[in-house]
């Protein structure tokens, strides 16, 4: 092996940043980390970064082979389906150990009315029947999935502004974590709000509207995260990310 080791971390969370803030400056230690490119002003982590998508597996591996790449780290988001698929093959085409990091999702606990489904248009197809008046908080990516609902009210939380096929009657904050449990009482009451409607991210950046909803007995529709490629080594923090790449070295 090479005295300096290449990690490429595929990133864009809260993980990812502070696993590069962890890992810079470690002697021997090349550190790449690559974003999506899908917010206007991602908040940059330390170490080398590039911003933009490879081009399927095949591109990832065709980096990964000219960058002479030792290592993958997946820190993406737990719903990143598509880009912890390709960078699963990518590793095995490439043959190099992959890791990725996904935080715990939440958990109910007493007084949650949560309602679990598999995806956002599940989540659609669960509301009517639970209100009209919809706090929406899954991103600016899959508004498509709630553009049929013509009698319901959104109010879509969002980094950046919504495109494509949007619900007809919606109003759009534009606003980043973490919140507060003060902020999120506010907005439910400001805003008549009789439904949540999350992804299992897990963390607790955006855990606070949770709180506020159970103590306003609102309903809250929980869209399941994805599983993790099989085969692929996880662990639930920075710290074990930390230790498996200096324990690999």
């Amino acid at each position: 092996m090479r005295e300096e080791r290449h990690i490429l971390i595929l990133g864009g969370t809260t993980e990812a940043r502070r696993l590069a803030a962890e890992l810079a400056g470690t002697p021997g230690l090349r550190l790449t980390s690559s974003l999506a490119g899908r917010v206007t002003a991602p908040r940059l982590p330390a170490g080398d970064v590039r911003i933009g998508g490879f081009g399927g597996p095949e591109g990832l591996a065709r980096w990964l082979r000219e960058q002479r790449v030792d290592a993958l780290i997946d820190a993406t988001h737990p719903f990143a389906e598509k880009i912890s698929a390709n960078a699963a093959a990518a590793a095995a085409d490439v043959h190099i150990p992959l890791l990725a990091v996904r935080r715990p999702g939440w958990v109910p606990v007493a007084g949650d009315d949560w309602r679990f489904v598999s995806s956002l248009a599940e989540a659609a197809d669960a509301l009517p029947a639970l209100g009209s008046r919809v706090f929406l908080t899954t991103g600016r990516m899959g508004l498509a999935s709630f553009a049929h609902c013509e009698e319901l009210w959104f109010l879509v939380r969002s980094v950046d502004a919504p495109e494509g096929a949007v619900p007809p009657r919606m109003s759009v904050l534009l606003d980043r974590g973490p919140f507060t449990v003060e902020g999120e009482r506010a907005l439910l009451r400001q805003h008549a709000i009789e439904v949540l409607v999350t992804k299992d991210s897990g963390a607790t950046a955006t855990s606070a509207k949770l709180v506020a909803a159970r103590e306003a007995g609102l309903p809250v529709v929980v869209v399941r995260r994805p599983a993790v490629p099989v085969g692929v080594a996880v662990v639930p923090d920075v710290a074990g990310a930390v230790g498996w790449v200096c324990g690999s070295g």
